[in-house]
Parts: C-alpha cells; structure tokens; sequence
C-alpha cells in the first residue's frame, strides 16, 4: 500500500437532514446521489464496477472492506461507477496475491469520493426506515446545513433516464467459445462483462448493441433471440428501450432480460413499475423460482420493481397482446416480483426474464442455470 497523507475529515448528509462524520476515503472534494447500502460481504471490486450503480452512494453494510485490493480481471467494466462510498474500517493493507492496488488507491485514481469511519451500521437502519434518498459527501463542506440545501438542489433518481449514458458507444461482438450454435443481440443498458462471457460459454455469439439501437439495428445481425442487460435509472424514462422490445415480440422474437431488462419486460407486457423503499442490493438475496419450487441465494442491483396487477394473485396469468404473462419468481424477504414469462396460446415459453443477476460475478451461482434456459428457448424456436 502507498503512504499518504493524513485523510482529511469528510461529512455526509442526507436530504432528510441527518449527517455522519467520518475521514476521506478514496478522492477528496464533494459528491452528490441516491444513498443506497449493499449487504455482499464480498464482491466490491464488482459493486464498484457495476454500471447499475451510476450516479449512487452506495453503503457498504460489511464492516471490512478492501482486504482483498483491486485488480484488472475482476471488474465488470472499464471504470467505477458509484457516485461515491462509504465504509466503516478500510483496509490498511491489501492482502492478496492477485491484488495489484489498494482500494484507496483506485478510488483516488477514478476520483470517487467517499468517507470512512462512519456508523455504517446506524446509517443502513436509517435508510431502511426512511428509505434510499439523496446524499452528498463532502471534504470541502463542513457546515452540514449549507450541505443539506445542496442535497436538495440536487437530482433525484426517480425519472432518471441514464442508461443510454453508461452504454457502449459502438457495437461489439464477443464470439461464441467453440461451435457457435446461436447469435443473441444483446442490448447494452449498464451490461456487467461476466454476462456476455457466460453466454459465449454456451455457444452463443453475442452481439452487444448501444442503448439507443433500433429493431432494424437488431434485425440486422439474424438474431436467433433479443436479449436485454442490467442497467440504472428509472425504467418508467426509459420508452424507446420498450418500444424497441414490443417490436421484436410482435416479430416472436424470443427475449431474455435480466434486472433493468425485467423491469423493461414489464412495461412492454402493459405493467407498471414503481420504486422500492431501499430496493434490493447485495449478493445474498433468497429468491423463489415458481416453475421449480427451489429457492435460490442470489445477487440484486435494484431500486426499482415491476407492478403486478392489484387483485391477480401471484399465481394466476394476465394476457397481453403478445401472450400470457406470469409471475415466474419472487423474493421471499419482500414477494417482490423477481422474474415473469410469456407463453403462447398453447403454454410454450416465448420469453423470460428475472431481477436478478444471474451472471452473478463474486457469487452466488444458484442462477446459471438461467442461460441454459435461455439455450433451451432457442432450442425451441420454430
């Protein structure tokens, strides 16, 4: 670890007025974002480059982070995307032999600002009874009440439509491994790069598409499936990405979306979405899968849900235009809907989607089995 100076002190104030003291962790000067807390007790290097986590402060509820330190084969894009981070006792050294820097230093390389020696524990029961809500952190600011006011001047998550601004700029291909057996055009709204690998595992070859692509732009590479990525912000702001969906299924095109691209799925069947209180984030949360009976330990990035339709039990169908539409998963802490399908008149399986990650880079891994399913899907394909 490299010597530095001594952390300056560092504030964090939320919108609803309470603040924190703590030491600068990472880059000195000021953030504005969603606070918001992650209970993995391992995978920060994959939290920190998640693009669902943009313009987020996320709050690490372990109390130990950076053990490990960093290094270039674990991330999941090309940067750090949280907006800031807190944590209550850094690391002082990083132990590891694949570790070829220490957390610190990449935060301040990637100038992310964050604080530690806070209460972490205090600060994720106040979000989980006020909610996830606007933050700053500040090394510059040390009066928490002209802090506060610029907490709320600043933008809320709701109506953010930010996926377009974490996509891939240009297509991109990531060949199948072997026999290519498939082509899947794989829409870009925040995608972790674990999850292009573990298709290309199964012989698909993967066809990465910005945010802003068109049905034609899909059509044109003969996909044999459309699938749609995690990715940030509001799903409710985020129309052309559903229009472009009700497109390839009225062509029948076969889709697989996970997390945003579940949220997605939803609007384009006619549901609604809405946002969670604190929303659902770390790599140990139980899920149901309804069409097996088996509960699975799985990873969650989301502030946002999909809306089931008030009065229609969980386990009844709805139709839509494309199909009948079920409830395929759902959390066990909350009965949040965590997955749905769409079947034909004759209940074969068109489409799919969960709210999870089940690529699920730094674990768990009970959801593999969902690009096996997507490979049986377009096994199936007329």
């Amino acid at each position: 670890m490299s010597s530095r100076a001594p952390a300056l002190p560092a504030l964090l104030v939320l919108e609803d007025g309470r603040s924190f003291s703590g030491s600068s962790f990472g880059a000195a000067g000021e953030t504005f974002g969603e606070a918001v807390f992650s209970t993995g007790m391992t995978g920060y290097q994959e939290t920190l480059t998640d693009p669902s986590y943009h313009r987020q402060v996320v709050v690490m509820t372990a109390p130990h982070v950076g053990n490990t330190g960093m290094n270039d084969e674990d991330r999941e894009s090309d940067r750090i995307w949280v907006a800031g981070y807190v944590v209550r006792d850094p690391a002082r050294v990083a132990s590891n032999w694949r570790s070829q820097r220490s957390l610190d230093e990449e935060l301040r390389e990637q100038g992310v600002v964050g604080i530690a020696g806070v209460d972490t524990r205090a600060l994720t029961r106040h979000l989980r009874e006020r909610g996830a809500m606007r933050v700053a952190i500040s090394t510059i600011e040390t009066d928490p009440g002209a802090l506060l006011k610029r907490v709320l001047e600043s933008t809320e998550m709701t109506g953010a439509n930010l996926s377009e601004g974490v996509s891939t700029s240009q297509a991109y291909v990531v060949p199948a491994v072997g026999e290519r057996r498939f082509t899947v055009a794989s829409i870009d709204l925040g995608i972790q790069a674990n999850t292009p690998r573990m298709m290309s595992e199964r012989g698909i070859e993967v066809h990465v598409l910005p945010a802003t692509a068109s049905i034609q732009d899909v059509l044109a590479v003969s996909p044999d499936a459309l699938f749609f990525s995690n990715g940030p912000g509001d799903p409710a702001a985020s129309t052309g990405q559903v229009e472009l969906l009700r497109a390839a299924l009225e062509r029948g095109l076969p889709y697989f979306g996970i997390c945003f691209g579940n949220q997605l799925f939803g609007r384009a069947l006619g549901f609604g979405t809405y946002k969670l209180k604190y929303g659902h984030r770390g790599i140990n949360q139980p899920v149901l899968d309804r069409t097996t009976g088996k509960v699975e330990v799985t990873a969650h990035n989301h502030g946002f849900a999909v809306q089931w339709p008030d009065g229609v039990p969980l386990g009844d169908g709805v139709s839509t235009p494309y199909g009948r539409a079920t409830v395929s998963h759902v959390c066990l802490n909350d009965d949040v809907v965590e997955g749905l399908e769409l079947r034909d008149d004759d209940g074969n399986l068109r489409s799919f989607s969960v709210q999870y990650h089940p690529e699920a880079a730094a674990g768990p891994h009970d959801a593999a089995y969902l690009f096996d399913r997507f490979v049986q899907l377009m096994e199936g394909r007329d």
